[in-house]
């Protein structure tokens, strides 16, 4: 049996960054951010569908919340989003990309029919 030790566990830090490191860090998330921004004012204008996003969504878009996404489309607010989710058996924290091809297909199917 091993001695057991009194000294408490060290945490592991993150590593260390560069400014430059976290500059381009923080340039790469302020696109992404402007980039969902301007998609959501496209959902809520109509100019772009859900369906082609969240059956094969860009890459900016993977840790986007199903949630927040489906709220921007017109008249779908959070009692009717809720229902929804909750039919397909996806939790309102899921992100897109972590939606599996079932919830995916399921996902569209219902709100093609709404």
């Amino acid at each position: 049996m091993p001695p057991v030790s009194d000294s408490p566990t060290k945490a592991i830090a993150a590593p260390e960054r560069s400014l430059v490191q976290r500059m381009e860090a923080l340039q790469r998330a302020n696109d992404i951010r402007s980039r969902r921004a301007q998609l959501k004012r496209d959902l809520k204008a109509g100019r772009q569908a859900i369906h082609e996003l969240l059956l094969d969504p860009p890459e900016y878009l993977e840790t986007a919340k199903v949630f927040d996404l489906m709220l921007a489309v017109p008249k779908y607010g959070r009692v009717k989003v809720n229902k929804i989710l909750s039919t397909c058996r996806i939790s309102p924290s899921k992100t897109i990309g972590g939606l599996s091809q079932r919830q995916r297909t399921e996902l569209v199917e219902l709100m093609r029919r709404r």
